[in-house]
């Protein structure tokens, strides 16, 4: 490639006053890119010379980490100027040389042109690549600063709720057992409701504090022996009473319970069981019923609770565990823990999903479907591990954070 080395050499000042013309009508960004061009054809000269691309490659990777830096928004391909580049030294060839001279310089230069592309085209997917791994990187810090300044914002402000609540719950207490009150049928009755509702109150803060103490990941588990059908006895003492309010049947079917212990928090699992139970019997219409069996798995016992409620719509199935996303109508919410299909502040399921998870296992709901006349009904799953020893709680507090 000698001859093309000094063709360049020769046509060095007109190669790159036409290139200056064809990038760029503005005088003030010819000035600019002139040196740029300048330094390409010299590198240019120097390939042709040795025969390889090295010096061609070096300013190639200058340009593509120089516009990196300096672009914020989207970043155009250089390949384009490349071939500006190519079309003026094709057109000064053969505008200067016979045919018999301009067909090897051609050959030679379209050679090196084509290396050249296929390089550079490399190195911007390469930097694209990187691009796409900085904003996706800064946008996963950005979403887990704000998931943690919400989770902070919550516990805190369920904190600061418990402080006055107290002070209401204590004044209640002290009006209810006075004589004035205590005698007199109609302040009873509204006292009464006074302490139905801070109870409410005082179980749905302690949900929210619940939900931001799994978010965060700093729940304490006490893990010791538990054994099922115990667990599922007490949760049936502890919600029978809303059931009852409900005409809702509860049936437990004792010898599909697997009879062997294993290793977890036992108030935090009656915690997320109660929590399905309790959302299965307002899915559930008056008069209805609902099931509970086990089964074991390898690993594993499958703890059901099986309803023959309303069900669920399939494109609401991925999205019942996560906070705050109670379904249905926002005119349904009640301050009710039963009521038919009220919604609620959406805690119950996600605290259950974060207690089980905590406790390497998983939960999840099957359904035909969302139907308020038949009644599908749902089944949801609770897969808790069995263990002989307490589980090792560090994967869960350090899965999904930096």
């Amino acid at each position: 490639m000698r001859d093309l080395r000094h063709w360049l050499e020769t046509y060095s000042d007109a190669l790159i006053d036409n290139a200056v013309i064809r990038l760029s009508q503005d005088e003030t960004v010819k000035l600019q890119i002139a040196d740029s061009v300048r330094v390409f054809f010299d590198a240019f000269a120097q390939a042709a010379q040795i025969n390889a691309l090295t010096p061609i490659s070096t300013i190639l990777t200058d340009w593509v980490k120089g516009r990196s830096t300096q672009t914020d928004g989207e970043v155009m391909s250089l390949l384009p100027l490349l071939v500006t580049l190519k079309q003026v030294v094709w057109a000064h060839v053969l505008g200067t040389c016979p045919p018999e001279e301009a067909i090897p310089l051609l050959t030679d230069s379209d050679l090196i042109f084509t290396e050249a592309m296929i390089y550079l085209e490399s190195l911007e997917n390469d930097s694209l690549l990187d691009d796409m791994r900085r904003q996706l990187h800064r946008a996963q810090t950005r979403v887990k600063h704000l998931d943690k300044s919400k989770s902070n914002f919550i516990a805190v402000a369920a904190h600061e709720l418990r402080t006055p609540l107290t002070l209401v719950e204590g004044y209640v207490d002290m009006m209810g057992s006075s004589a004035p009150y205590s005698n007199d049928p109609q302040s009873f009755l509204l006292i009464d409701g006074i302490k139905s509702g801070t109870k409410r109150l005082r179980d749905i803060i302690n949900d929210i504090i619940d939900v931001s103490l799994l978010d965060l990941r700093i729940m304490e588990f006490h893990f010791q022996p538990v054994w099922f059908n115990q667990l599922i006895n007490a949760a049936e003492k502890n919600v029978r009473k809303q059931f009852a309010t409900r005409t809702v049947e509860i049936e437990i079917d004792r010898d599909s319970i697997p009879k062997e212990p294993t290793y977890a928090d036992p108030d935090r699992l009656l915690q997320a069981v109660q929590k399905v139970m309790m959302n299965a019997v307002k899915y559930t219409p008056d008069g209805g019923r609902v099931q509970i069996q086990g089964r074991s798995l390898p690993g594993f016992t499958d703890i059901m609770i099986v309803d023959d409620g309303v069900g669920i719509d399939p494109s609401n199935l991925p999205h019942i565990f996560d906070s705050f996303s109670a379904l249905g109508d926002a005119s349904l919410h009640s301050s009710g823990k039963t009521k038919f299909k009220g919604g609620g502040p959406g805690l119950g399921l996600p605290i259950a999903k974060g207690i089980i998870d905590a406790h390497g296992g998983t939960i999840w709901a099957e359904s035909d479907g969302y139907d308020e006349n038949q009644c599908p009904g749902s089944v949801f799953h609770i897969m808790v591990p069995m263990g002989n020893a307490v589980p090792d709680e560090t994967a869960w507090r350090t899965q999904n954070q930096s």
